[in-house]
């Protein structure tokens, strides 16, 4: 079959690979008709290519047509349409009990320390062969995977394998109240369907984002926007925020930017120095230096009104990056943050999908395109060029 394979920084290739196989008998095998491209798979990219090998397989949000199941599998059959959540999930352990499915026990990389194992993301979270290919061993098939109707588009449904369960998680995470205002940075798929999601929910958004295309998009459903580099111009996001709520700030933040991986010069040039280290010794250094830009973190804490709320969804990588916990301690604020438990919202998110499109998912995708472009689409969507805020690819 043919899979997007990573080789290198900045080198993905489609290359011919084996067909996934059933290994145990709670498999099931997948064709995949439609596959995403996340911000998320740009850190593979780029910054977290020591924990890389030549050939990894990447992609974590698939979902197509069940080919195969294992012997023990009983509520899944050939020809069944399925989305596969990004993290693998056994829906038995201690914590997938609790609907800690981002931290299932059986799937945790104990090498890594890190929690449940992702599709397609590096030695991090398990190696996993990802969904950016024309078929996907899928695991724990009786649990993992979400069925879902015949009737609709692929993109009615493929955001449940991540962008909506991780903007979802993040607006409850929030916990806007009734008549609240929420600040979201950042207007790329997560920041983007968040702000759509809190519309829904009757929320005042604002939204904070530098690429004119997606101001546009989140303006055209209902948002407020701040252009980031007009903003800086005459002070800080705190400031213009402020001034839009008497004097207080908003209730909510969702950090949906994380660390930067488009582009950031600080991650770039750590990455560049990791890359000429061994492995052994690049691995260690990436887990626990400094390594992130902690501008949208900062703006968050500047930015949030005292008592209130900042919810984290962007990926941060380094441990030893200092955090003003003098402010954060002075201003009252709740911090949470985590990987999105991605099947303990989907039955929930699936219910507003079949019968209406609330979030404008049908039209969310900016670009539909064949596996074969994937190379060049990685490219333009790490220098945000063509307008790209959210490929999908056709295998």
């Amino acid at each position: 079959m043919k899979a997007v394979t990573w080789q290198g920084v900045h080198d993905m290739r489609v290359e011919e690979v084996p067909d996934p196989r059933i290994e145990d008998p709670t498999d099931a095998i997948i064709k995949v008709t439609s596959t995403g491209l996340c911000g998320s798979d740009l850190h593979l990219y780029e910054t977290l290519a020591p924990f890389m090998e030549p050939g990894d397989i990447v992609g974590h949000e698939p979902m197509g047509i069940v080919q195969e199941v294992g012997s023990a599998v009983t509520k899944l059959k050939a020809g069944d349409r399925v989305v596969v959540p990004f993290n693998v999930s056994c829906g038995q352990c201690w914590m997938c009990d609790r609907q800690l499915y981002s931290q299932c026990e059986t799937t945790q990389t104990h090498e890594h320390g890190t929690g449940a194992s992702f599709f397609g993301y590096s030695k991090l979270y398990g190696q996993v062969p990802g969904g950016q290919a024309e078929y996907l061993r899928v695991p724990f098939a009786d649990f993992l995977p979400v069925k879902v109707p015949e009737e609709h588009s692929d993109d009615r449904y493929l955001f449940l394998s991540d962008v909506l369960p991780t903007a979802w998680q993040g607006l409850q995470y929030a916990d806007v109240p009734d008549d609240g205002t929420l600040l979201v940075l950042g207007a790329g798929p997560i920041g983007d369907m968040a702000a759509r999601m809190a519309l829904t929910c009757g929320h005042r958004v604002i939204s904070v984002e530098r690429v004119p295309e997606r101001l546009a998009r989140v303006e055209a459903f209902g948002a407020e926007t701040l252009d980031l580099d007009e903003v800086e111009k005459s002070g800080t996001v705190g400031d213009a925020v402020r001034e839009m709520t008497g004097g207080r700030g908003p209730d909510a933040v969702i950090d949906a930017v994380g660390m930067e991986a488009h582009g950031s010069p600080a991650a770039g040039m750590i990455q560049k120095f990791a890359g000429l280290l061994p492995d052994k010794v690049a691995e260690p250094l990436m887990k626990n230096a400094g390594v992130d830009r902690l501008a949208a973190l900062y703006t968050a804490i500047d930015a949030v009104r005292r008592g209130g709320t900042i919810s984290i969804s962007g990926v941060y990588g380094g441990m030893a990056d200092p955090m003003p916990m003098m402010q954060l301690f002075d201003k009252q604020i709740q911090v949470r943050m985590g990987q999105a438990n991605v099947r303990r919202w989907t039955g929930e998110l699936l219910a507003k999908l079949v019968d209406d499109d609330p979030f404008g998912v049908d039209a969310f995708a900016t670009h539909h395109l064949p596996l074969a472009e994937a190379p060049d689409a990685y490219e333009h969507f790490q220098k945000k060029e063509e307008g790209m805020v959210k490929v999908v690819f056709r295998p």
